[in-house]
């Protein structure tokens, strides 16, 4: 079954939440403060974590570090206030793989978590690498998820690989920054182009030899970017 672990101190919130994801079928977990939603992430395996950034004791922020550095690769679903674009930008820096903007519609949320979910099971169901993109002596699969570099995974956001796929679709032409934040995260979506611009400097650290100067994901300055495969 899967397991998603919830850390929210807004009780009425986290009780929702736990009840409406139990009927879906999820194995469901709650903590309410910073230190007891890190011990029970790390003592158990969840396919997801649903995190809020606000928290007594430990921040979201520290928890995503602390997970992160001790190796643990569940998809983590941040909630973050509306408008919040700073902490967009970290939570992608740090290791997240999606967010959602409170106050949230319940619809919303559920596609968002299903939606994690189905890249957890396809990077699980596909160890196949046919049709693997080459950058120099970087292999990309944009179906299982993955970065390798070196014979080593490169971890980068779910939202990473969405952009790149849109982005592999248009090789060769120009894509405005405001296409690109439409088709990935969709016209609705409070997003700004410090968001956009963050994620693309990680796939350039991800996919160049050199981030500074890109031969493959290049900037077409006051329009957007030009990936030339």
């Amino acid at each position: 079954m899967t397991r998603i672990l919830i850390v929210e101190d807004e009780e009425s919130l986290a009780k929702g939440l736990v009840d409406v994801l139990t009927v879906k079928g999820y194995e469901v977990s709650w903590e309410s403060d910073g230190h007891s939603g890190l011990e029970a992430a790390m003592k158990t395996t969840f396919d997801l974590i649903l995190l809020d950034i606000e928290l007594p004791g430990l921040n979201g922020f520290e928890i995503l570090k602390a997970l992160r550095g001790a190796g643990k690769d569940s998809r983590v679903l941040m909630l973050t206030a509306r408008g919040a674009e700073l902490d967009r930008v970290l939570g992608f820096e740090w290791g997240v793989d999606d967010y959602v903007c409170k106050p949230f519609s319940l619809s919303e949320l559920l596609g968002r978590i299903k939606a994690l979910l189905r890249r957890s099971v396809t990077v699980q169901e596909s160890p196949q690498e046919e049709g693997a993109l080459i950058f120099g002596d970087v292999r990309v699969d944009l179906d299982a998820f993955k970065v390798i570099r070196g014979g080593m995974e490169i971890r980068l956001p779910a939202r990473a690989f969405e952009l790149l796929r849109f982005l592999v679709e248009h090789s060769g032409e120009v894509v405005s920054r405001d296409q690109l934040i439409d088709a990935v995260w969709g016209e609705e979506e409070c997003i700004t182009q410090r968001t956009l611009n963050n994620l693309v400097v990680k796939i350039r650290q991800a996919i160049e030899q050199s981030a500074d100067e890109p031969a493959f994901l290049k900037t077409v300055h006051g329009v957007g970017y030009r990936l030339e495969l």
